[in-house]
């Protein structure tokens, strides 16, 4: 695939530091550059990825993790899915059986991600051993799957209501990937509990968690941490609690009461970003 690199308006891209994009043939992608970069100092990349019929523009106002590039010294890159043939023509990733290629699209996201991820790295200094990723619901089972087909690059993910895989088949990872999940208990698109859309299965938060620890940490021991969180403003008190697997690389926050789009406090985005960092490759 082509690839180029160009300037973007940075209005595009909520708490612009510095921008660029990259086009490996699906679009320009834009890409938020601290201002702090330095090609020979080695830094962060965050991939975030949207939900069922949103887009990346969208999803970063909600997550708002650019806001931050600067201070953090991160890239970051929004990145789009692709429009379906009919119907509504949502925008969508290919995330596996489970969500969301509903018309039998063969676009191979998997693939289209990993491609992103080299682009920036041919272009940037980019760590490799904190290559992170974010998503929401559509975009959240995408990072699971991610972290499944892509160890050896991933470092760590955070996935808001989307799901694990159902089954992991491949052998146990040489480097794990971490991984945060964030569910509410009353999400009514996908369950905290787990369920299936339309007809195939997917896994509860807590059931996910623990079948990822045992795959790639062999153990699925739980502690829940004694202090609570506020995650949802729309929440009285501290609602969320946190389950810790295999020494808290696996990890579940439940937002107890949350619905599928909490309505974060406001340092949420650096809260997902202090757990990111928290959790590079070893």
């Amino acid at each position: 695939m082509h690839r180029i690199v160009s300037t973007v308006l940075p209005l595009m891209i909520v708490g612009y530091v510095g921008a660029a994009s990259v086009d490996i043939g699906r679009g320009e992608v834009p890409l938020v550059v601290p201002a702090s970069y330095v090609e020979n100092t080695p830094v962060p990349l965050i991939v975030l990825v949207h939900g069922y019929q949103s887009n990346g523009v969208q999803q970063e106002k909600y997550f708002k993790l650019s806001a931050l590039a600067n201070e953090y010294g991160f890239l970051f890159a929004a990145p789009n899915g692709t429009v379906e043939r009919g119907g509504d023509k949502n925008r969508f990733w290919n995330a596996g059986d489970i969500c969301c290629n509903f018309q039998a699209s063969d676009v191979n996201d998997v693939a289209y991600l990993k491609t992103l991820i080299e682009a920036v790295q041919n272009e940037y200094n980019v760590d490799p051993k904190r290559i992170f990723m974010s998503g929401h619901s559509n975009g959240g089972f995408m990072v699971h799957r991610m972290a499944y087909e892509y160890p050896e690059t991933i470092a760590a993910i955070v996935a808001l209501n989307g799901s694990a895989p159902n089954t992991f088949t491949k052998s146990r990872p040489a480097s794990p990937v971490s991984i945060l999940h964030i569910h509410g208990t009353l999400d009514r698109v996908n369950s905290y509990n787990g369920g299936d859309i339309y007809g195939v299965p997917y896994p509860g938060a807590l059931a996910g968690a623990r079948a990822w620890a045992y795959y790639a940490f062999g153990s699925a021991a739980a502690t829940v941490a004694p202090e609570k969180m506020d995650l949802d403003t729309g929440l009285a008190g501290s609602e969320s609690s946190a389950t810790r697997f295999a020494n808290g690389k696996i990890e579940v926050w439940t937002i107890e009461g949350g619905g599928h789009i909490p309505a974060f406090p406001a340092d949420f985005n650096r809260r997902v970003l202090n757990w990111l960092y928290a959790h590079p490759k070893n």
